[in-house]
């Protein structure tokens, strides 16, 4: 079978286990965006901020150190037990930790008053990195479909319990208060459903995981172990790297904002313009999902496709058409911005100028995730690591400058220099210890292309919103056009 068709059919399955539960997801925003305040929607954002970080923490790169080891050794199983061995005894550490050393935590994050959200976020972390490694495990084994079905299973508790709190319990309290299911409805906890919502479906996923847990046996290698960590340790400062690049700026920010005079309630407002942050900062949601999507199709692909002679050839295609779909991506965005701004809430639409920002911002992470292929094949790690370092450096720096003065556009600012700065990085390096010939020149005819449409549209900009749309719409159709009259080989050999 055809290398490129066979991820793209791994990528749409992923999907279902990706792209639709993240976007059943993502319909909680335009239902927060109307039930909470800015300030509430800014918690929201900020927890869910260290949750992304300290699950990158708790998972240490043990996915795909399990990846590499599950390919070199004899016995699988083996590399199985120990990984799962190892995020059952840190995630449980983890949880001790936080519940010792709780009321010094609350204070330093500014939640003393809450201290139940802190419980709440570790539990679903720890859960959560712990349900990783069966996962893994799901992917490695090409299960995509009872990856995929877990998955959706997950979100769809998690929409309805928070339908069930925040939205049928507040109504049955005004119109029938006598009504049984209140006895389990705290109009107090407001915010705190969220999290109640996420850890119950974190729960259940745990329970339908378990016949992959209970696979596990004590036959645990610890030398197998150490090698495995000492793989997993750069791709732990990577992704903690990367995740001070995606959520710093979220959670920080409280920090570095500066308040206008006048205002007499500073947390309010400033918590309210990171939640106008994180709202618009959603709004980039297909790109993420697109880019995590194909990670979990592309990753053990990778893997498997280095044994193959023309492997070099297959990276340089798969490059080329993954920067076609996510360009395609901002387009869509970008050009129909006066139909996905009703996603969320009129009162955060003064954010949706750092759209564009964000989604090209995510597009070079995209990029550098299929440029990484030269440091996990060759196992130096570490190389990766020192991008990621050099990211994190220019995140937070870009934050430190142009957060007090620009607010959160210079937080969008930041994510963009910090993955473009990454992507050339890895480029340059890729070229000296794994060169692969990318189509450069065709590549950046594109970007350069949806980059002048993207300039038409705002400079022309008719008044008139069907007049917007029908231009958007002309000039969506010549890059498709245009991709596909230079593809058309490609697309043809494909669908064969």
């Amino acid at each position: 079978m055809n290398p490129l068709k066979q991820l793209a059919g791994q990528t749409a399955v992923y999907g279902l286990g990706t792209i639709v539960p993240r976007l059943l997801n993502y319909l909680l925003v335009p239902f927060y965006t109307r039930i909470f305040l800015e300030g509430e929607y800014g918690v929201i954002t900020e927890l869910y901020a260290y949750i992304a970080f300290l699950l990158v923490f708790l998972t240490y790169g043990m996915e795909t150190s399990f990846f590499r080891y599950a390919e070199k050794e004899q016995k699988p199983e083996k590399v199985y037990n120990s990984a799962l061995f190892s995020l059952f005894t840190t995630s449980v550490l983890f949880v001790i930790v936080i519940f010792l050393f709780l009321n010094p935590i609350s204070k330093l994050m500014q939640y003393q008053g809450h201290q139940d959200y802190i419980i709440y976020l570790s539990l679903i972390v720890a859960l959560d990195a712990f349900s990783a490694l069966p996962f893994a495990y799901l992917r490695q084994q090409k299960k995509a479909l009872r990856f995929s079905v877990i998955k959706l299973i997950n979100v769809s508790v998690n929409i309805g319990l928070n339908l069930f709190f925040l939205w049928l319990c507040p109504k049955l309290a005004a119109s029938n208060p006598e009504s049984f299911l209140l006895q389990l409805y705290d109009p107090e906890i407001g915010v705190g459903y969220v999290f109640i919502s996420n850890l119950a479906a974190s729960i259940i996923t745990l329970i339908l995981l378990l016949p992959l847990i209970f696979k596990f046996r004590m036959e645990i290698s610890f030398s197998l172990l150490k090698k495995m960590l000492a793989y997993a340790l750069p791709l732990l400062i990577i992704g903690l790297a990367g995740m001070v690049n995606e959520v710093s700026d979220k959670i920080i920010f409280k920090y570095l904002a500066s308040v206008p005079e006048g205002i007499t309630d500073v947390r309010e407002y400033i918590m309210g313009q990171l939640g106008i942050y994180g709202a618009n900062y959603k709004l980039a949601v297909l790109m993420t999902l697109f880019i995590q999507m194909f990670r979990y199709a592309a990753e053990p692909f990778f893997f498997a496709q280095a044994r193959e002679k023309n492997a070099k050839n297959v990276y340089a295609a798969v490059m080329k058409y993954f920067t076609i779909f996510g360009l395609l991506i901002f387009l869509g965005v970008t050009l129909y911005i006066d139909l996905f701004k009703y996603f969320i809430g009129p009162e955060y639409w003064e954010g949706l100028k750092i759209v564009p920002i964000v989604l090209l911002a995510n597009l070079f992470l995209g990029i550098f995730f299929n440029l990484s292929v030269w440091y996990k094949l060759n196992d130096i790690t570490k190389y990766g690591a020192l991008i990621a370092l050099t990211g994190s450096l220019i995140t937070i720096l870009m934050n430190v400058l142009l957060v007090p003065k620009f607010s959160y556009e210079g937080a969008a600012w930041g994510h963009f220099a910090c993955y473009f700065t990454m992507m050339l990085i890895s480029y340059y390096w890729g070229k000296k210890y794994f060169p692969i010939n990318y189509d450069l020149k065709r590549i950046l005819f594109y970007v350069a292309l949806a980059l002048i449409l993207f300039g038409l549209s705002n400079f022309l900009k008719p008044e008139v919103l069907s007049s917007r749309l029908i231009l958007n719409t002309v000039l969506m159709a010549v890059f498709v056009f245009t991709v596909f009259i230079f593809e058309k080989r490609f697309f043809i050999r494909t669908a064969d």
